[in-house]
């Protein structure tokens, strides 16, 4: 079994890619009871975390366990471990996985990033597909994992629970371990699709919520927007083969709840910013961090015409970011709009 124990500690090495926040949140986390490679691209951020053995640069002087060690290594990094947890944005998760096909690795991967790729449209799931669907080299088991997470609250110890969605119902009850400790509640799903959209879209609904938020325009508004936020995820997801019930749980609306309206929302900052009168490149200038939900906006407005879904609030989000519409006008167009049906 790949999560055999031995003095309480698990006899399995991981390897984190990507050591922004929620990356080394995850690595910190699964060190405390198994062995983690956290791989970093940047040089000198890996130099200045092996100095203080932590990450100021994204969570403080949070102190990694012993359990995990650093690499700017990719070879050796994704080759000495038994699976791999991408925390990469989405704008990089293809080129890794070309890295792995050239040196013919063919690790379980698990991703953590939400967000659909630049220019395809595609989310993380269809990406590995594209990958590996043909391909000799065969990752056969994959999977995502998403929820109501912060980094930085989870690296605090403070309750937080995911979803870990794969594609092999063994490797998710012997990977679901790894994470089920400490403050961490782990849930299965075989619903990889849907997690992905709920994971994704939430950030399009944060930044609708932050321009609201930013407006003054009050609770009401947030609440129908998250609402019927909700239901545009679940129109696009359902259109992917995603399972309804999938968007009342954690990857779902429990994720969704907590970008629109958590202190550490970085794509909730984005609009309340936008709402400000800040221009986006300042705003992303600005954050240190990566805002998912601005470039996934354009990706899923532009993916919901061609397959014919009316997502008018990630339409107006699109339209504030790339279009040059104010604020104010998007939001009135909201409330303008025709007398519908509920659903």
């Amino acid at each position: 079994m790949l999560t055999q124990k031995k003095y309480g500690v698990y006899r399995v090495r991981v390897c984190v890619l990507g050591a922004g926040a929620w990356g080394t949140a995850l690595a910190i986390h699964l060190s405390k009871k198994t062995k983690v490679t956290l791989w970093a691209r940047n040089t000198s951020h890996l130099s200045g975390m092996k100095k203080s053995r932590s990450n100021p640069k994204y969570l403080g002087d949070f102190k990694f366990p012993d359990l995990l060690s650093l690499s700017d290594n990719f070879h050796e990094a994704v080759t000495n471990c038994d699976f791999i947890l991408s925390a990469i944005p989405t704008s990089g998760f293809r080129e890794a996985l070309k890295q792995l096909k050239t040196i013919d690795c063919n690790k379980p991967i698990l991703w953590a990033n939400k967000g659909l790729e630049v220019s395809s449209a595609k989310l993380p799931f269809e990406v590995i597909l594209d990958e590996f669907s043909n391909s000799e080299n065969i990752v056969s088991s994959w999977g995502v994992l998403s929820g109501p997470s912060f980094a930085a609250e989870l690296i605090r110890g403070l309750p937080t629970a995911v979803t870990i969605a794969t594609n092999d119902k063994d490797f998710s009850s012997n990977i679901a371990p790894l994470f089920h400790h400490n403050n961490m509640r782990s849930y299965t799903s075989n619903d990889i699709a849907g997690v992905c959209v709920g994971g994704a879209l939430k950030n399009v609904i944060a930044i609708a919520a932050g321009i609201s938020d930013g407006m003054g325009f009050g609770n009401n508004a947030r609440a129908a927007l998250i609402t019927r936020g909700l239901s545009e995820i679940k129109k696009f997801g359902l259109e992917l083969g995603a399972m309804p019930e999938t968007f009342s749980g954690l990857s779902g609306m429990g994720d969704l709840v907590l970008t629109c309206t958590g202190e550490y929302s970085r794509n909730r900052e984005v609009g309340l910013r936008l709402a400000k009168g800040e221009p986006l490149q300042s705003i992303l200038d600005g954050l240190g961090h990566v805002a998912e939900g601005v470039y996934t906006a354009r990706e899923v407005a532009k993916r919901s015409k061609l397959i014919d879904i009316d997502m008018p609030i990630t339409q107006q989000v699109n339209n504030v970011l790339f279009e040059k519409k104010s604020a104010k006008d998007a939001v009135l167009e909201l409330i303008e709009r025709p007398i519908k049906q509920e659903i």
